[in-house]
């Protein structure tokens, strides 16, 4: 079956395992590239100064080793963003909304798609240039975790998924169901048979004479 498109080509491993096994991805998307600019800013010239005191002089011992210490920190603080970016999955299905994140300790926030009161789409003037925007959820009692998510590329394809869960079209919903797949209390029941416990009544048949007589 084709996914449909704003899901990645294929769940990584790491994120499909919080699916159920009847359940599918909608929308599987991890964060725009754009969510590395500000680590990469603020780590790049670390480094660049680490490599630096480990040329400036290779023979003093204090300078080499404190750019070691620097160029390593900031290496690892580089592969920690580009490590919560890679793992980071924001995931929609028919059911609910899935958000899993953490390097070293992992987090997954649920929310039931039905608990969503509101839905609100945001698009900045460098997520138009770039090609990335973000949704606020609120619901009652909502997680926290989910309450914005930020950096979504193609996010008006995956607003537009959205929306076509929370609000299906009148011929996607099935007869007799509201929204939430609960029965529509303006449909009126269909009429139940004769005598309330499902059985029919039945007269005397014609010509017939039974040897016992009927009691009133």
């Amino acid at each position: 079956m084709t996914r449909p498109r704003g899901a990645s080509s294929a769940l990584g491993r790491d994120a499909g395992r919080y699916l159920l096994p009847d359940e599918e991805a909608v929308v599987n998307q991890r964060r725009h590239w754009a969510v590395l600019v500000r680590p990469g800013v603020r780590g790049v010239p670390v480094l660049v100064v680490g490599v630096w005191l480990l040329q400036v002089d290779p023979g003093n011992r204090f300078s080499t080793l404190l750019g070691l210490l620097v160029a390593v920190g900031a290496l690892g603080y580089l592969g920690f963003a580009v490590a919560e970016w890679w793992i980071r999955h924001f995931l929609v299905t028919r059911r609910r909304v899935l958000l899993t994140s953490g390097v070293v300790v992992r987090k997954v926030a649920v929310m039931p798609l039905r608990r969503i009161t509101d839905l609100t789409y945001q698009e900045t003037l460098v997520g138009q240039l770039l090609g990335y925007g973000g949704f606020r959820f609120e619901s009652a009692g909502q997680d926290q975790a989910l309450s914005q998510i930020t950096y979504l590329p193609d996010a008006k394809t995956i607003y537009d998924q959205i929306s076509g869960l929370l609000f299906p079209s009148d011929g996607a919903r099935r007869g007799g169901e509201d929204e939430d797949g609960s029965p529509d209390p303006t449909r009126a029941p269909a009429p139940r048979p004769a005598g309330g416990d499902g059985r029919h009544s039945t007269g005397p048949i014609p010509g017939f004479r039974s040897r016992y007589p009927r009691t009133r």
